[in-house]
């Protein structure tokens, strides 16, 4: 993992274009030019390399901080997640979990943090299993900007 920048501009923006990343959230417009050169205290972007490869993307947020207010009401002790691979030929080989791992150890080494949060498209069935298998547990359903998706959580 290393931390995400301006330089991966062009490949985040190639990222989106991929069918399997749109269907994770097809209305997402991430407006990387800017975010990217944003270095808020409540979020981490990071990618994912095999080999120097970069293959996927992982954002933690804390959400009581984050100035949107997405996840609405939480408490201090709660930070959220997105990830996604971004190339398709390394779906499916267990890069996705190492990712998730490795962003929970991140996330559960700081005392004040207790539970994690996710949200993929209800549609998302694969998604779903895949939380489930690392131990998220189905908290609600819920829309996010006009989206309907299933919220799953993890506790420490």
């Amino acid at each position: 993992m290393r931390p995400a920048g301006i330089h991966d501009l062009e490949l985040l923006k190639f990222w989106d274009t991929k069918q399997h990343v749109k269907e994770s959230d097809p209305e997402d417009d991430w407006n990387w030019e800017v975010e990217l050169l944003r270095k808020p205290l409540w979020r981490e972007q990071w990618i994912a390399e095999v080999n120097e490869i970069p293959i996927g993307f992982l954002q933690i947020i804390d959400p009581f901080e984050e100035e949107t207010h997405y996840w609405g009401e939480v408490v201090k002790t709660t930070r959220a997640l997105d990830i996604w691979i971004g190339e398709e030929s390394y779906l499916n080989k267990g890069y996705g979990s190492q990712m998730m791992q490795w962003a929970i150890a991140r996330c559960f080494q700081f005392p004040n943090v207790t539970t994690l949060l996710i949200d993929p498209l209800k549609s998302n069935v694969k998604a779903h299993r895949f939380y489930k298998r690392l131990g998220f547990t189905f908290l609600e359903e819920r829309i996010f900007d006009g989206l309907a998706c299933y919220v799953f959580e993890l506790s420490k």
